[in-house]
C-alpha cells in the first residue's frame, strides 16, 4: 500500500488553484490531478472511475456482502484557494517538533511560530508537514483526497472487511463556491455522504453559515476638480458613507462561534463609479434575513439622502445551513462521532464558519456533514498538517464503513 503521507506529498505537487473568473469552468491543473486520480482508482479496482467534462471524478467500490448496507459517500475537492500561490509547492517535513519556532524560509525571514499560532504546541513530539513559506500547502483539500484514496486502498487490501457500496467523488472549484454546481447526486448513488474537508484532528461539523453575496454600486459624477464645486459627486466618498453605516463589530475580525458578520471583500472604483463586494454570513436563518434587509434599508436611506439611483445593491444567496437537513438523519453524525472515539480521536463538534460542498449537497438531497483532514492555517503560507492526523483521518473513514456494516 501507498501510505497516506506519500499520497499527500505527491498530490500537493499538482497546481490546482481554482479561478474566481466566471468564464473559467475548471482550471487545467484540476483536470491533471483528476486524470491521475482516475488512473489510481482504476488500479485499485474501481473500474467505473471517470472524470467528466466539467472536472468531477466519480467512482464506486462495489459492496462485497449481500447484507443490506446503505451506500456511503466520501467527497473531497481537487482545487486549492486562489488566495495564495499553489504552484511549485515544496513541502517540508519537520520531525519530532520541539515546540519552538519553525523557519519556513530563511531568505525571506518567514517563521511559523507558536507565538502566532499557539495550536502548534499541541503537536510537540509529532511530525509536521509545512510549506517553504512561498506557497500554500494544499492540505485543503489534498489531505482529504489522500485520506479517501488511502482508505479505499486499505479496504481493497483487506477483503475480510465487509462493506456496502462506497461512492467516491472529487469535485472541482469548491474554493470559489462552485463545487456542487454540476454534481450529479443520482449518479453518485449514495444515501448520505461525508466531505473530508475539515481542519484540526477531531473536527466534526454539521452546521454552517447561511451565506449571501452582495454587490453595492455607487454612482458618482466626475467633473474637473478645478471647477467641481457644487457639481462633483465623488462615488468613493459616498461608498465610504455606506461602509460606515454597517456595525463595525460585526466583521470577521471581531466575531466567532455562532456570531454572524458582514465582510467587505473587495472595493474598486473611482469618482464616477465605485463597487463594493460583501459576503454576508449568519447561522440563524432569521438573523440572516435581517442582515439582508438591513443592507437594503441602508441603500434606501442613502438614496433618499443623496438622490434616487445613486446607490444600488444586488444580493444573491449562496448556500444555507445544512443543520436542518442533517438533523432528520442524525445517525450519520452519531456514527462519525462513534468512529472517532473508537480509533482514539476526541470528537470536536463545532459549527463551520464557512461552507463546504456538503452544505449545498445537503439541500440537493444528499445529507453531507464534514469531517477533519487534520490541517491548520489553510489558504496561506503558514499552513501545516501533522502526519499522524492524516493517518487518523484514514482510520475514521474505515471505521465509519465498519460501523455501518456492523449495523
Amino acid at each position: 500500500m501507498t501510505t497516506v503521507i506519500e499520497r499527500f506529498l505527491h498530490y500537493v505537487k499538482f497546481d490546482t488553484q481554482s479561478s474566481e473568473e466566471t468564464n473559467v469552468l475548471t482550471t487545467p491543473g484540476q483536470f491533471k490531478l483528476a486524470d491521475t486520480l482516475v488512473e489510481e482508482l482504476k488500479a485499485l479496482g474501481l473500474d467505473d472511475a471517470s472524470v467528466d467534462e466539467k472536472g468531477y471524478v466519480l467512482a464506486h467500490l462495489p459492496a462485497n456482502t449481500t447484507k443490506h448496507i446503505p451506500p456511503i459517500g466520501f467527497i473531497a475537492h481537487l482545487d486549492t484557494s486562489p488566495d495564495m500561490p499553489g504552484k511549485d509547492v515544496k513541502p517540508q517535513l519537520i520531525e519530532n517538533y520541539d515546540g519552538g519556532d519553525i523557519v519556513l524560509n530563511g531568505d525571506n525571514n518567514i517563521v511559523l511560530s507558536p507565538k502566532d499560532f499557539p495550536e502548534l504546541l499541541n503537536y510537540r513530539g509529532k511530525n509536521l508537514i509545512t510549506t517553504d513559506g512561498t506557497t500554500l500547502l494544499g492540505a485543503d483539500d489534498k489531505a482529504g483526497i489522500a485520506e479517501v484514496m488511502t482508505a479505499i486502498d486499505y479496504l481493497q487490501s483487506h477483503k475480510e472487511i465487509s462493506h456496502g457500496m462506497i461512492c467516491i467523488a472529487f469535485t472541482p472549484n469548491e474554493e470559489v463556491g462552485r463545487g456542487a454546481d454540476y454534481f450529479d447526486v443520482q449518479r453518485f448513488g449514495a444515501e448520505f455522504a461525508y466531505t473530508v474537508d475539515g481542519g484540526a484532528i477531531g473536527e466534526l461539523e454539521y452546521e454552517n453559515f447561511n451565506a449571501a453575496g452582495a454587490k453595492v454600486k455607487v454612482q458618482g459624477r466626475n467633473v474637473h476638480p478645478g471647477s467641481a464645486k457644487g457639481k462633483m459627486i465623488n462615488a468613493i466618498l459616498l461608498a465610504q458613507e455606506f461602509i460606515m453605516k454597517l456595525p463595525t463589530d460585526e466583521t470577521p475580525a471581531n466575531t466567532e462561534g455562532y456570531e454572524g458578520f458582514y465582510h467587505l471583500t473587495d472595493i474598486q472604483g473611482n469618482v464616477e463609479e465605485t463597487i463594493l463586494n460583501y459576503i454576508v454570513r449568519d447561522f440563524d436563518i432569521n438573523s440572516f434575513k435581517r442582515r439582508k434587509d438591513d443592507l437594503q434599508q441602508i441603500i434606501n436611506d442613502l438614496n433618499e439622502k443623496h438622490g434616487a439611483g445613486r446607490f444600488s445593491i444586488e444580493i444573491k444567496d449562496q448556500y444555507f445551513n445544512m443543520k436542518e437537513k442533517i438533523e432528520p438523519v442524525k445517525h450519520i453524525l452519531e456514527n462519525a462521532e462513534k468512529a472517532m472515539n473508537e480509533v482514539g480521536v476526541v470528537p470536536d463538534i463545532r459549527p463551520i464558519r464557512g461552507g463546504t460542498d456538503g452544505a449545498r449537497l445537503s439541500f440537493m438531497g444528499l445529507p453531507t456533514p464534514n469531517i477533519f483532514t487534520g490541517g491548520h492555517n489553510f489558504h496561506g503560507k503558514f499552513e501545516f498538517i501533522p502526519t499522524f492526523a492524516l493517518e487518523k483521518a484514514v482510520d475514521v473513514i474505515i471505521k465509519i464503513v465498519e460501523i455501518y456494516t456492523a449495523k
